[in-house]
């Protein structure tokens, strides 16, 4: 009985995590864009990253930071996802739940840079990592194309926030 007992709590624990497993929606960068100017109080950190980047895989924890500092504020990471076509969705999400993410990541479905980054910002190279600060409220953007630390975007957030009161 105490076998039967044991096989139904690993059973329940097993669907209750696929349950708990974020989704990851596909987004062309035109829904993207949409999709940040939607949040008219939300200061949006947009992190443009990739499983295979290294670089990208690095500054992942600067994020975490970043949503540590702004708990209780309208500030919100997003991870947009830039693997390739065929690595979404299965090997992306295996991906997010090793590394446990805890932040909200989207797939950017679209591959052709030059078609896409002029919808997101006309600053960016298209290397990554890159990252986007939105705040549709103050309508206030700022690009970084490269590796970020928290500290130099907070000072930014700061006083967006600071503005806000």
């Amino acid at each position: 009985m105490r076998k039967y007992i044991t096989a139904f709590a690993m059973i329940i624990a097993l669907a209750t995590s696929q349950v708990q497993a974020q989704q990851i929606p596909a987004y062309k960068a035109g829904q993207l864009m949409k999709r940040l100017a939607s949040g008219e109080d939300t200061l949006y950190i947009t992190a443009f990253w990739a499983s295979w980047c290294g670089p990208c895989l690095k500054e992942l924890p600067e994020f975490d930071k970043l949503a540590d500092k702004y708990k209780g504020y309208p500030v919100k990471v997003l991870l947009v996802s830039m693997d390739f076509k065929n690595d979404y969705p299965s090997k992306l999400q295996k991906f997010i739940n090793k590394r446990k993410l805890a932040h909200e990541v989207v797939w950017l479905n679209e591959s052709n840079a030059n078609e896409f980054i002029p919808k997101i910002t006309n600053a960016w190279q298209a290397s990554i990592p890159a990252t986007l600060l939105y705040y549709k409220k103050h309508g206030w953007t700022k690009f970084y194309e490269g590796m970020i630390k928290s500290e130099q975007i907070s000072v930014l957030i700061d006083k967006q926030l600071a503005a806000r009161y």
